[in-house]
């Protein structure tokens, strides 16, 4: 089928407004927020822009008939390339989908299109009490659809849990144009958990067209604590110490003098500029057990040696100390013209040895990273600030990146913790998976997907396509029966 034909029977379904087609237009979807020389751009052949599940349906049936691949795309905030178009074909974007199409108080649920952005699901159920959990530091912009793809976090994960932890089911349209319903309101149930199966899947085994979503009771009061340390070292012995006490907070969040240089002229929130770290500790609850917690935690603080604890119980003071955390990555502009965010994960007790060679590395690559991350759950962010317009500076980030990710691996530590494999990290899951893991993820992909067709060229490293991880599956199998043969 040319490309004529294409655009003409895609705007059969859509209407002349549902098709970019335009190489101008193409344009915009052909990267995602990843930085340039991590992921490869790639041009569409055609970008749709549907309004129903139907719809869906319809451009997927027709990219079957006609062999092309398929990508679905939420709002483009995504770090590791998942949304790129590796091989052309159709982008199948969901930002007109974008109703809230039903809140149940009784049940705590709501049941939402995936072009829903974060933070609006949670801005229109507050006045009821409720509130949606996972919320990354792109709330703002990205979408349900997005989270679900990618199995996002956030600060707030350390007590909620991440995406797959609020999704109860989804509506999703398959490989094949079918239509289907996963999970529902009852938790658990017999059979396999296909919901499971789609969170984190990063679009590869269906597109999302609906998502019904748990919600959490807005608590009853809120704390936010802001500890300055020092150094680093001192912040992430806090932390531990912290978690070692028996306290969850709400979030456990650390940045270090670098990101406090970036952010504090740009949003005045209150941070120390003197500060070698600071943590911004948030706890939530009764009245009561917040209180408490939070003498305990300012405590523990001052013990780790914190040169200051402010507490913040004023809905504006903590809301500019989260402005503070969440637009780290904007105010990296101050100091680079570019910048790449990592995102990787290690056991919290390894923080402080991680970041000691974290600083190794920045200095052996004669290149800044700024630390700004999850504290306490491990998930770390190094912001690697550079200009690709500089000779080797690209190179510098992305030796610099591997550093980083064989040292996490090598203390017990993942890949990713919220932004997914995409084409990002797709060379390097060999050092956490086997020969037969990456068999197994493969017989998935293939149970939904055959023909490959869905968001190919992610995940799965080159040289390990799912025909190639069958024969080496194989192989390790035959020597292991060769082991134990008589």
């Amino acid at each position: 089928m040319n490309r004529t034909s294409l655009v003409e029977r895609l705007e059969g379904i859509l209407g002349p407004g549902g098709v970019f087609h335009r190489p101008s237009d193409l344009l915009v979807y052909e990267y995602d927020g990843s930085v340039d020389g991590a992921v490869d751009t790639a041009l569409p052949a055609a970008v749709t822009l549907p309004t129903t599940t139907e719809q869906v349906a319809a451009i997927v049936r027709l990219a079957h008939e006609a062999g092309l691949p398929v990508t679905a795309r939420g709002a483009g905030t995504g770090l590791s390339g998942g949304a790129v178009a590796q091989q052309g074909g159709i982008i199948v974007s969901l930002t007109r989908m974008d109703r809230i199409v039903e809140i149940d108080r009784a049940d705590r649920t709501a049941l939402v299109e995936p072009g829903v952005i974060n933070l609006e699901l949670s801005e229109t159920t507050l006045p009821q009490g409720y509130f949606f959990a996972p919320d990354p530091s792109s709330q703002r912009a990205c979408t349900i659809g997005g989270n679900v793809a990618e199995n996002s976090g956030g600060p707030h994960c350390l007590k909620y849990g991440v995406t797959t932890n609020h999704v109860l089911g989804l509506e999703v349209v398959l490989p094949d144009g079918r239509i289907v319903w996963t999970g529902g309101h009852a938790d658990g149930g017999p059979g396999y958990d296909l919901t499971a199966a789609m969170v984190g899947s990063e679009g590869m085994l269906g597109i999302v067209t609906k998502a019904l979503v748990r919600l959490t009771p807005a608590p009853e009061a809120t704390l936010v604590l802001l500890a300055a340390f020092g150094d680093v070292d001192a912040a992430s012995h806090a932390t531990s110490r912290v978690i070692g006490a028996g306290i969850v907070p709400a979030a456990l969040e650390l940045m270090d003098a670098l990101t406090i240089q970036a952010v504090e002229p740009a949003y005045h929130a209150g941070y120390p500029l003197d500060a070698g770290a600071v943590l911004l500790i948030e706890i939530d609850g009764v009245v009561e057990d917040v209180r408490a917690l939070g003498e305990e935690i300012a405590a523990i603080c001052r013990e780790a040696g914190a040169t200051e604890v402010r507490s913040a119980t004023a809905q504006a003071e903590r809301d500019l100390l989260w402005k503070g955390r969440k637009m780290a990555l904007a105010a990296m502009g101050r100091l680079a013209p570019n910048y790449y965010l990592h995102d990787t994960v290690v056991p919290r007790s390894k923080l402080p040895a991680t970041l000691h060679r974290v600083d190794e590395i920045s200095r052996h690559f004669d290149l800044p990273i700024a630390n700004v991350f999850h504290a306490g759950d491990g998930n770390l962010h190094p912001l690697m600030l550079f200009d690709r317009r500089r000779a080797g500076d690209v190179e510098r980030v992305l030796e610099a990146s591997k550093e980083i990710l064989h040292y996490c691996v090598e203390v017990g530590g993942a890949l990713s913790g919220e932004h997914g494999i995409g084409t990002e990290k797709r060379d390097y899951v060999t050092l956490v998976y086997s020969a037969d893991d990456l068999a197994a993820m493969a017989g998935i992909k293939n149970s939904f997907d055959p023909a490959g067709c869905f968001n190919p060229e992610k995940l799965f490293p080159k040289g390990y396509m799912c025909g190639e991880v069958r024969a080496l599956r194989a192989q390790a199998m035959a020597q292991k029966l060769g082991i134990y043969a008589f």
